[in-house]
């Protein structure tokens, strides 16, 4: 007789490149995930997860995940591999990075990683191979700079409101996100503060998305103005009496400064930046006046423009005249990044990194491996690369350099990935890599603020080997196993952050499965003071001050600083339309997938439909376009094919692209961040993805 097997649900946090880290319970029976839930004891996640991880058993066990080693047969790109044993694999590997030092040093190997995985272990290990061999350096680039350093700017430190706080506001505004798609839990609390106080939900951002379709108040900005509104919005508190004027005198360095500068700054004159009319503007400078529980939540958006640090500085301020701060379910939040303050030292080989090696900038990839002597900051080319946890051939912006460097006869690249990405079919040799429920991990909720376990939960397929595996092998290869930091599991690492961190042992926490470290309510809410040494918030940034994703002394400041403005303000750096490009494009994220992560899946695909681009009924119109042409769409960097999606969603003279789709799913095989420039934002670098130009025309016509 045949027994079932026994259902059990285990615990673990998602590893994906969200703020929202949810807390989650698999469903497992034998070895195969089945449904995967929000955990609702966690008071933040509040049993609530998207729907792409609720599919996870569709992800883990898709028949295309890579199961074998694979070397490359034939030229680079062709598609033509051959099975490799681990052992044989990896002894390739080192046997190249030892030739790249030997020829031209060891900052020729470029150990090159991101967020597709979020976990301390997994993702951060790959530093302590980097520094014990002295490796080129990575400067972080691709997602959070413009964001932080704005936010940083104003309040000197990456903190903020407990997020929970925005089921105890009144009026919740939620800007430059689409939580919907990309931060489900942001609309938790918003819509539990509706139903219980009858808050009002404000949305700011570009084009009419799913988190726009659930505001009270939808307010649809021209791409890149949001400094204009937020301007706008504390010249009406000046003018109107509704500015906090004694919070200012306590808590802010030079409000009567302010105020003269906002003197301009009016309602029309934001509304003709912004597109936005006077009387949205006025409206809502009215209700944010009135109401002093009104919860800024600011989103990505920003660090996509390349005026995203002035707007996010100008966004923060608001809250500050105001005075919202003082309120529970008032003030603003972005990230809780400083409240962790990890030690991850023995994880990361601190101790072993050199400062004189050079920083790579991550965004500038194509730039790197296409020997520009600018972004290889005058050293040896970049002869030999491990890939983990990213996918640059897809995400990354200037899409064709990056494919032209990654396809030179001289460059050996090895990726370890989960799946045949874009940039795995343009590698040499391709490793299979776990998933998060087949390995030891640690999260931090960046949007939130929990630390969270994540336990191997189920064996991985046999093929299969972890991030830490491949870094632990490399090592005893390359001759630095008898370095600190090496020679230990993912759990005795785990530990050892934790112990050092002041979280107590493994055991406790795994007992526990997280802890919650927020701030208290005085310290989240600065009313002890902003984290500047002298407790006022910024209205005067100091574009140059340190902060959280300064550049490294050797990079120095990145893009034109002396452009950014004295006080908060519109600052008009973007890649303006103009005749010869007179569209402005931003690639925001679709709701199912994230970043180039679910793309593979046939849930997510089938429910995305197409790769397609959104045009405005005006502009279909005046372009002979109708419903589902092909478009040709381009600019300087290259161009492309697309289908048209017509919807009043969007501005006239804006196009929304939703993705990352694979770039495989684009006619020619070139995917939408070739048209994304990689010009290094002030003042801290970035990448602009949603600020590109371009021009559209019919496909027959191009």
């Amino acid at each position: 007789m045949n027994e079932l097997t026994p259902l059990r649900t285990g615990f673990s946090a998602c590893p994906h490149d969200c703020p929202s880290t949810c807390a989650l319970d698999i469903e497992i029976t034998g070895n195969t995930v089945g449904r995967v839930r929000g955990a609702a004891g966690n008071s933040y996640t509040a049993g609530v997860i998207c729907a792409k991880v609720a599919r996870y058993g569709e992800r883990i066990n898709h028949p295309d995940r890579l199961l074998k080693p694979l070397q490359r047969v034939g030229a680079k790109g062709e598609g033509g591999w051959r099975e490799l044993a681990w052992d044989d694999a990896l002894d390739l590997v080192a046997e190249k990075f030892l030739a790249a030092e030997a020829r031209f040093g060891a900052e020729s190997v470029w150990p090159y990683f991101y967020a597709g995985t979020m976990g301390q272990v997994q993702r951060d290990g790959i530093h302590r191979l980097r520094h014990a061999k002295r490796y080129s350096g990575q400067f972080d680039t691709i997602c959070t700079n413009m964001a932080w350093t704005g936010w940083h700017a104003g309040a000197g430190q990456l903190t903020g409101v407990d997020p929970r706080e925005m089921a105890s506001s009144d009026c919740v505004v939620i800007w430059g996100t689409n939580a919907v798609a990309t931060q489900v839990n942001v609309m938790t609390h918003a819509i539990r503060a509706r139903k219980e106080r009858g808050a009002r939900i404000v949305v700011i951002d570009i084009y009419d998305n799913a988190t726009m379709k659930q505001a009270d108040m939808a307010l649809k900005l021209l791409p890149g103005s949001d400094g204009a509104l937020a301007a706008a919005l504390m010249h009406i508190g000046f003018r109107d009496g509704t500015a906090d004027r004694a919070y200012m005198a306590r808590f802010a360095d030079d409000p009567a400064g302010l105020e003269a500068h906002l003197a301009t700054r009016t309602p029309k004159w934001a509304a003709d930046i912004t597109g936005l009319s006077v009387a949205e503007i006025e409206a809502f400078g009215a209700l944010i006046g009135a109401t002093p529980k009104t919860f800024f939540r600011l989103g990505y958006g920003f660090t996509r423009q390349r005026n995203g640090a002035a707007s996010m500085h100008a966004a923060v301020s608001v809250p500050t005249v105001f005075g919202h701060w003082q309120h529970e379910g008032g003030g603003a939040f972005h990230s809780n990044s400083d409240i962790f303050k990890l030690d991850k030292s023995l994880l990361t080989g601190a101790a072993m990194r050199d400062p004189s090696v050079r920083f790579l900038d991550q965004s500038r990839i194509g730039a790197v491996l296409t020997g520009d002597p600018g972004a290889l900051q005058n050293g040896p080319k970049v002869a030999a690369m491990l890939v983990q946890n990213t996918n640059p051939a897809n995400v990354a912006p200037e899409q064709r350099l990056v494919r032209q460097g990654l396809l030179r006869d001289d460059l050996f690249v090895c990726v370890h990935e989960q799946f045949m990405t874009d940039t795995a079919r343009l590698a040499d040799l391709v490793l299979p890599a776990t998933m998060f429920l087949e390995h030891d991990d640690l999260y931090r909720g960046g949007g939130q603020s929990h630390l969270l376990l994540g336990p191997k939960l189920v064996e991985p397929p046999p093929g299969v080997r972890t991030n830490h595996f491949v870094i632990e092998e490399l090592a005893k290869r390359l001759g630095v196993a008898d370095r600190p930091g090496f020679g230990l599991s993912e759990r005795d690492l785990i530990a050892d952050i934790l112990q050092r961190s002041g979280h107590g042992t493994l055991d406790d926490f795994e007992a526990g499965r997280w802890a919650d470290l927020q701030p208290d309510f005085e310290a989240a809410h600065f009313l002890g003071g902003f984290g500047w040494p002298d407790g006022k918030f910024r209205f005067r940034p100091d574009w140059t001050a340190q902060g959280p994703n300064t550049p490294p002394a050797s990079v120095g400041p990145q893009g034109p600083v002396a452009l950014l403005p004295e006080w908060p303000d519109h600052a008009g750096l973007d890649e303006a339309a103009e005749p010869a490009h007179p569209f402005k494009l931003a690639t925001s994220p679709a709701r199912q997938f994230l970043n180039s992560s679910f793309a593979e899946t046939t849930g997510s695909r089938t429910r995305e439909r197409r790769p397609e681009l959104l045009m405005h009924p005006d502009d279909a119109a005046r372009l002979g376009i109708s419903e589902d042409d092909i478009v040709s769409i381009g600019n300087r960097r290259g161009a492309l094919h697309l289908p048209v999606a017509i919807s009043p969603a969007v501005r006239p003279g804006v196009l929304v692209h939703e993705g990352l789709w694979r770039n495989s799913d684009f006619a020619g095989g070139e995917g939408i961040n070739l048209l994304v420039g990689a010009d290094p934002v002030a003042p801290s670098g970035g990448a602009a993805f949603h600020d590109t130009h371009v021009w559209v025309r019919p496909a027959a016509a191009a």
